[in-house]
């Protein structure tokens, strides 16, 4: 059903080739708003959600690895779609690797895509929200930022930066009627999962793994409410209790 709140908005969900993002750009469609479905590698999985979206969304390709990319995916959405209004930065790179075995380019590469990519987006697409006085900025974080996660320390470090950096936008735009949150996931069944889901389940208290789709309704909880902001919000099955 239509979201009063959400419906008509011009919505920019990175990574929306994958399950996390996937789940959210059908949520957000279902909820009235026009979709962008922003990928890097994956063209052909974006290709294919637009056409089962229909007229409610399109795909739009950009390597976020290059400084100059994430400006340009705001610029080229604003002119076919209208200016972002929700920024959903749910994209990422999480590359198993252990810390002592770890070099600086995957390092650098890493927060590059996962933190770089995040601000430069925001940093993009806000003055536009502060002009109209109304913008939804959410980054899908990772449970790795407070536990530190079994992906690598690059992946934690870059993860638990989008908290800090959330925290510094939000108290700048929240009188420009700009919220920022971050949404962090713990397991989740995706593709990214890093390891088989069902002895993954076995660790968490709730006893399995989250669904995509699960995710997908905190993020349009937080989406639609103009009164939260700077806030990080673990969806976990328990496993963190914070």
């Amino acid at each position: 059903m239509a979201d009063p709140e959400l419906s008509g908005r011009v919505a920019l969900v990175t990574g929306a080739s994958g399950g996390i993002g996937s789940a959210i750009s059908r949520a957000l469609v279902r909820a009235g708003a026009m979709v962008a479905l922003g990928y890097g590698r994956h063209g052909e999985r974006a290709e294919r959600l637009a056409a089962e979206l229909g007229g409610g969304a399109a795909a739009f390709g950009a390597d976020l690895e290059q400084p100059e990319a994430p400006a340009r995916l705001i610029a080229e959405v604003g002119e076919r779609l209208g200016p972002v209004e929700l920024l959903v930065v749910n994209h990422g790179l999480g590359q198993p690797a252990a810390w002592d075995e770890l070099d600086v380019e995957g390092f650098d590469r890493t927060l590059a895509i996962n933190l770089r990519a995040p601000f430069l987006l925001a940093q993009a697409a806000i003055p536009g929200m502060l002009e109209r006085g109304y913008g939804r900025v959410l980054f899908i974080g990772s449970l790795a930022a407070f536990r530190g996660g079994v992906v690598g320390p690059d992946y934690a470090a870059s993860k638990a930066g989008l908290h800090g950096m959330a925290h510094f936008l939000a108290s700048r735009v929240a009188a420009g009627g700009v919220t920022v949150n971050v949404i962090a996931p713990g397991f989740v069944e995706t593709e990214m999962l890093p390891g088989d889901p069902a002895e993954l389940g076995k660790t968490m208290p709730i006893g399995r793994v989250g669904r995509p789709e699960e995710v997908a309704q905190l993020a349009l909880a937080v989406l639609g409410n103009a009164f939260i902001t700077s806030k990080v919000f673990p969806i976990d099955g328990g496993a963190y209790p914070h």
